[in-house]
Order: structure tokens, then sequence, then C-alpha cells
């Protein structure tokens, strides 16, 4: 009987948060990613600077009044941990730093670009967007 071998990545742990799209609910991401962090022995950094970033991304570029900003942490086996900031922007998508002339924008997301392993944007459900960012904890 071939009952085949699942390749679904499921958590071992899982944390989600909705938060204000304010530069308070931004700090407040940060602060509640900090003791996650502390509370799954894993560093603390770069992953609280990563988060920071793309909740303060979220509370400025994708803020619409009224609506809020998801934080979600996972770590999937082997050792990956997954950072996922959700805003209801769609429309407004992050542009890779490489790919931008502006010399006053995008500083941040080329931070994320250099301390991640891996990060991108997922479009949808509309209207809202999740930018996600991870690192390989195993190394």
């Amino acid at each position: 009987m071939d009952q085949g071998i699942s390749t679904q990545r499921v958590p071992l742990h899982q944390f989600s948060v909705p938060l204000s799209a304010t530069r308070r609910g931004a700090r407040l991401a940060r602060l509640l990613a900090t003791e996650k962090l502390l509370a799954w022995q894993l560093p603390l950094d770069p992953a609280r600077l990563i988060v920071a970033e793309l909740a303060t991304n979220a509370a400025l570029h994708g803020r619409v009044p009224g609506r809020s900003f998801r934080l979600a942490l996972s770590v999937i086996p082997p050792g990956t941990l997954r950072i996922e900031v959700t805003d209801t922007r769609g429309d407004r998508l992050p542009v890779s730093p490489r790919a931008t002339a502006d010399a006053e924008a995008g500083y941040g997301l080329l931070l994320v670009e250099k301390l991640v392993d891996r990060w991108g944007v997922r479009c949808g459900p509309v209207p809202s967007k999740t930018v996600w960012a991870e690192l390989d904890l195993v190394r």
C-alpha cells in the first residue's frame, strides 16, 4: 500500500495578531514579536528589525483609515522563521530597492533584502497584500 509522504510544512510555532495601522501599532508589532521570539527561544535579531520595517511600511504606506494590518510569525521545519505583514492596500505593492531610482525611498526594503534569506509579496484576497520574509535558523 502506497500512502505517500506529505511535503506540506506544518508550523512548529504560530502567532498572528491584528494591529492598528498606526505608528503605535507598528511599535506594538515589534514588541510582540520580541516577546514571541524570546518565548520560542529564537534569536531576536535580525527578526525584530525585519518586523519593525515591515510593520512600519504597513502603517505608513499600506494604511487605510479604519482598517488594521496583521502580523504573523511562524516557525516551519526544518528551521525557518516566516514573518508576514498583511495590509489592506493591495493596490500599492512594494518595489524592490534595486528597481527604484528614488534616492529618498526604499532604504527599509533594502535593509530587509540584505537581512533575510527570501522575501516577497503575495496579493489577495482583495483588497489586501502580504509582504513576507523568511530567515533560515539552521545554517
